[in-house]
C-alpha cells in the first residue's frame, strides 16, 4: 500500500494536460448502481455481511442488509429504529403479519427493483407491500387486478380493496360495476352479496341500464335467492328503484304492480303508486319536475355526450337528423322531424329536451318541436306554437326557459323577444331589443343573454 501511494504522489507531479480550454468533464456510469444492486443481492443470497434476519410465522427465515431494507422501506427504516437494533449485529425480527413467499419475493424486490404478479400472488403481495409501503409494488398490484376485471370477479375485487384502503382499485371496480351492470348482476357474486352492498350498487346515479326494470329485476333474483332471510330487505332496495322512470313501457309497469312480493308489503305498494301517478302526471306535462330520486331517469355517460346533425335534403321536404358519438366517430339515424326546419334556432333544457323553434315556412314558422332524448321511444312531438312567426332567430337557454330572440330576413327583421316556460307550456312576449336582428347568435353568461350579429 505505502508503495503505491508513493507511485501516485509521483505521478500527480507530471502535468499531462496544459491546455486552458481543456474544461472538466463529469462522466456518469449507469450500470453502476444495478452493478451494486446485483452484488447486494448475491451477498444477501450467500447470507455474507448480512446483519438482519425476519422469521415470519411459517419458521422460514430471510435475510438482508439493513441499511439496504432501510433505503427502499420506511416499515424497515421504523422498525429498526424502534428496536434499537441499527447499530447491534446480527439481529432477527418476527413478521408475524406476512407469508414467508410474500416476504421473500419483495425483498428480493428491494435488491432487483424487479417482481413477478401473478394471480396466485397478488392477493398477498398487495397488503404486504402496502405493510412495507413499497409504493412500486403497490401500483403494480393495483394494475394487474384492474386487468383481470370481469362481471364474475369485481364485486369480490371491490370488496378486496376496500378491505385494504385502495381507493383507486374501488373507483376502478365501481367503474367496471356500472358498465356491465346487466352482466354483473348474473353472476354467483352479486347473488352473494349483504343488502348493504346491493343498495351501494342500486343506487349509483350513472349505473348503465337500458331499462330501469333491469334494476328491479335484480333486487327481486337476490331477494329470491334466499326468500326467508332476505324479503325483509325489500322495502330498503325498493326505495333505490326508478320505477317512475318506466314511462313508456306501460306493460312493464303492470307486470311489476302485479309482482306477489310487492302486493304483500305496504311500503313498496307506495312505491308503485308513486310511480303510476308520476306517469300519469307525465303523460299530460312533459316536464314534471321530479320530486324524489326515483323519479330521475339515471344518468350513465353524462361525461360522455354525442352530437345531435340536422342535416337538410334537397330531395324532401324532411329534416334528417343523425346522432353523432365523437369517441366511437360512428353516426347513427336519429328520429327524424317532419318539417325541414334549416332557418330554425335550436335549443337544449336539462340535457334531454331538445327544441327546434320556427324556421320552417312563412305559414308555419311559429311551429315548435321537442325532442325527449331520454324517451326509450324519442319522437318528435309538437309544443305550443310561439306568439310571433320566426325564420333565422336566435335560441337561447336559462332556467330551464326557451328565448326566442328576433329573426326575419334582411328585409323584414325583428326585435321581439319572448320565452317559453316549462312549468306553464306557453310562449309570452318580453320587453323587445332595441335593434331589429336576424341571423344571430345568444350567449348566456351569469344569468343574462346576449344577442350578437355579424
Amino acid at each position: 500500500m505505502d508503495t503505491l501511494q508513493t507511485s501516485l504522489c509521483e505521478s500527480d507531479s507530471i502535468q499531462v494536460l496544459t491546455s486552458k480550454e481543456c474544461e472538466p468533464t463529469n462522466f456518469k456510469n449507469n450500470s453502476h448502481s444495478v452493478r451494486i444492486l446485483e452484488d447486494l443481492q448475491s451477498l444477501r443470497k450467500n447470507e455474507v455481511l448480512c446483519d438482519i434476519r425476519f422469521e415470519t410465522d411459517d419458521g422460514c427465515a430471510t435475510f438482508g442488509h439493513k441499511n439496504v431494507l432501510m433505503a427502499a422501506s420506511p416499515y424497515f427504516r421504523a422498525i429498526f429504529k424502534s428496536r434499537k437494533i441499527c447499530k447491534t449485529g446480527n439481529s432477527t425480527v418476527n413478521l408475524r403479519k406476512l407469508d414467508s413467499t410474500v416476504l421473500q419475493l419483495l425483498v428480493d424486490y428491494i435488491y432487483t427493483g424487479e417482481i413477478m404478479v401473478t394471480k396466485e400472488n397478488v392477493q398477498g403481495l398487495l397488503p404486504a407491500a402496502n405493510l412495507l409501503q413499497l409504493d412500486f409494488v403497490n401500483g403494480v398490484c393495483i394494475e394487474f387486478l384492474q386487468k383481470q376485471l370481469n362481471a364474475s370477479n369485481c364485486l369480490g375485487i371491490r370488496a378486496f380493496a376496500r378491505l385494504h384502503n385502495c381507493t383507486e382499485l374501488v373507483s376502478s371496480s365501481e367503474t367496471f360495476i356500472k358498465k356491465q351492470f346487466l352482466e354483473v348482476v348474473n353472476s354467483d357474486e352479486f347473488l352473494s352479496l349483504s343488502s348493504d352492498d346491493v343498495v351501494k350498487i342500486i343506487s349509483f346515479n350513472d349505473l348503465a341500464v337500458p331499462y330501469e326494470e333491469k334494476v328491479f329485476e335484480s333486487v327481486i333474483k337476490w331477494i329470491k335467492k334466499d326468500l326467508d332471510q332476505r324479503k325483509d330487505y325489500l322495502t330498503e332496495l325498493m326505495e333505490h328503484v326508478r320505477l317512475p322512470t318506466i314511462t313508456s313501457r306501460p306493460d312493464t309497469l303492470l307486470s311489476i304492480v302485479n309482482e306477489p312480493l310487492l302486493k304483500d308489503n305496504l311500503k313498496c305498494n307506495g312505491y308503485v303508486s308513486e310511480a303510476l301517478h308520476f306517469n300519469l302526471r307525465k303523460s299530460v306535462q312533459y316536464f314534471t319536475i321530479p320530486q324524489t330520486i326515483r323519479c330521475k331517469p339515471r344518468q350513465f355517460g353524462d361525461s360522455h355526450k354525442v352530437i345531435l346533425m340536422f342535416n337538410r335534403s334537397d330531395t324532401s321536404p324532411k329534416c334528417y337528423t343523425e346522432w353523432y358519438d365523437p369517441v366511437t366517430k360512428l353516426r347513427e339515424k336519429a328520429p327524424g322531424i317532419n318539417d325541414c326546419r334549416w332557418e330554425a334556432g335550436l335549443g337544449v333544457i336539462r340535457d334531454q329536451f331538445v327544441f327546434a323553434v320556427g324556421g320552417v315556412n312563412n305559414t308555419r314558422s311559429q311551429s315548435v318541436s321537442m325532442l325527449d332524448v331520454s324517451s326509450q321511444s324519442p319522437s318528435w312531438v309538437p309544443m305550443a306554437d310561439m306568439v310571433v312567426k320566426r325564420r333565422w332567430l336566435g335560441v337561447g337557454v336559462l332556467d330551464d326557459c326557451i328565448y326566442a330572440v328576433g329573426g326575419g330576413d334582411p328585409d323584414n327583421s325583428l326585435n321581439s323577444v319572448e320565452v317559453f316556460d316549462v312549468s306553464i307550456q306557453k310562449w309570452r312576449l318580453l320587453a323587445s331589443m332595441s335593434t331589429e336582428r336576424w341571423d344571430l347568435g345568444i350567449g348566456v353568461l351569469n344569468n343574462r343573454l346576449y344577442a350578437n350579429t355579424e
